[in-house]
Parts: structure tokens; sequence; C-alpha cells
């Protein structure tokens, strides 16, 4: 028996926003500034990428998408200022113009991802990070038989798929290889120099790496943002973002198996290590 594919659902996220980038120097530019190359990008090409403090540090994720004259940049939409004000201070003598743009981000999935093909047409990009997300699109509108949804339906989507957010990272707090951007195809380690690279580098290079986020189950309500997971009597990490029986947890690796996992409150909670991560760290 052939499984039927789920329906695509839709919906606008109000919490992105994008940024234009144009000029004849605006691939020299960014390609110094994030962590993805840049020089390679195709018009049609979406790609995941990070501005990092210069110690490593998460400060904007950013989506990288390629345009007739220039590139896209979305980002989240209470950071685009300070996005703007961040890009036109590294500007120096670069040919580049930084505006911001004013089309709607939205992003389209299946609950059981099964055909890939199912979001071709129109203004929709694959969403670069990971097999099972689904699209983004910048002004775009849905295809025919499409379902709408909300941005509340879209985060739960991410969270089944073990993806962190910017929830979970916040804003120079997070070395971008513990929220996974090396497996989520945001982070180019062959492209050269970039703000951060050094430390970047070094953490990936040594391979010993403490600290990853992945998805928790439970029973009940989430935890507060960062309630302790134990494991035994020992911290193994802190609850983030979540929901009603899941959250995203930013976990010590070497402890996970010092005891049975369980939260602050006593609740017992397990990991569930994404398909796309299993094979990479997972125990």
């Amino acid at each position: 028996m052939t499984r039927m594919s789920q329906p695509v659902r839709y919906a606008d996220l109000p919490s992105r926003a994008v940024v234009a980038i144009n000029g004849p120097d605006w691939r020299g530019f960014l390609q110094g500034l994030i962590t993805q190359d840049v020089e390679t990008l195709s018009r049609g090409e979406a790609r995941f990428a990070a501005l990092l403090t210069p110690q490593g540090r998460v400060l904007f994720d950013l989506f990288v998408v390629g345009a007739p004259d220039g590139c896209l940049i979305d980002c989240a939409a209470e950071g685009r200022e300070a996005l703007i004000q961040k890009l036109t201070m590294y500007r120096l003598r670069a040919k580049v113009a930084i505006t911001p743009g004013d089309a709607t981000v939205s992003a389209a999935w299946q609950d059981d991802v099964s055909d890939p093909s199912a979001g071709e047409g129109g203004d929709w990009f694959h969403d670069p990070r990971a097999p099972d997300l689904g699209w983004r699109g910048y002004g775009a509108s849905p295809l025919p038989g499409w379902q709408a949804a909300d941005e509340a339906a879209y985060l739960a989507h991410c969270l089944r798929q073990g993806l962190p957010g910017p929830a979970d990272w916040g804003s120079d707090a997070t070395y971008p290889i513990e929220a996974n951007f090396d497996f989520l195809h945001g982070i180019d380690f062959k492209k050269g120099c970039f703000v951060g690279q050094e430390t970047t580098s070094r953490m990936k290079r040594r391979g010993a790496i403490k600290n990853r986020m992945a998805p928790i189950a439970f029973c009940g309500p989430p935890p507060e943002h960062g309630a302790e997971v134990l494991a035994g009597d020992l911290r193994a990490g802190m609850a983030l973002s979540g929901q009603a029986g899941m959250a995203m947890a930013l976990l010590r690796l070497d402890r996970l198996e010092a005891g049975p996992l369980t939260l602050a409150d006593g609740r017992a909670c397990r990991v569930i290590w994404p398909r796309w991560l299993t094979t990479q760290i997972a125990p």
C-alpha cells in the first residue's frame, strides 16, 4: 500500500523580516562577515548562516537568498534594525546598499514529509537546514491545495524536527556549534575568514564540544526557560523554548548517561535525537 502524502501547510512568519543587499560589492562584503559562502550562491537558492560576535557567539541567525541583483537576508524581525546598523558599520567603502525589505516571510511544510517536490513553483525555496523542514517564501503566494496555518504550528513542526531557533540561542549567548549550525548547513568551514571564525573553527577542529541542543520529551507543561535538566544528581543541561510534552534543551553530552534524566521538578524526561543529528553525535 502506498502511503498518502500529508497536505502542505503554510503560514506567514511575523517574527521574521527581510533586508535587501544590493550593489556590485555585495558578495565580497558578506563573504568576509557571515558563516556561509555567498560567492557561489545562485539566484533562487537559500542558505542558512549567522553573523557572529568577534568572540564567536551567535549575534544574528540568517537565511541568505539569491536575488536577481543581490540577495535577501531573512532575519528576526525584532533584530532587523540592529542587523542593518551592524552591517552598515562593517560596510566601510564597499559599494553595497543595505535596505529593509517589505516582503512577508512565510513557511510551508508537511507534517510527514514524503514529497520534496510539493513546494516547487513560484517564489518558494527549499529550507537548507534539514531534509524534512519544507520551504520558505518571500512575498510568495500559497500553491493550490495548501492549507493555512499559523506561526505557532510551524514552530511546533520545527521542534518535532529537532530544530532550535532564536528563542533557544538568544543573542550573543550561544556558540553556533552548540546550536548545531554545523550540522544544519549554517557554517562553511572551507570559505575562509568570517567574523568569529577563529573560535568556531577551533571548536570544530578539536572535536571537544560538550554542549549540544536537542529536544527532550516529558509529560505535562513545558518547564521554565533555563530550568535544569538532571542526570541522576548531576546537572546535565537546561530547558529552553517548548510546548506541552516537548522542549528544546541545551545538553551536556558527557553527562547524559550519568543517571535517569529528569527535569528540576522531578518529572522524567528523555532526549529525542532527530534523524539528521542521530548519526552525528547521539550516543
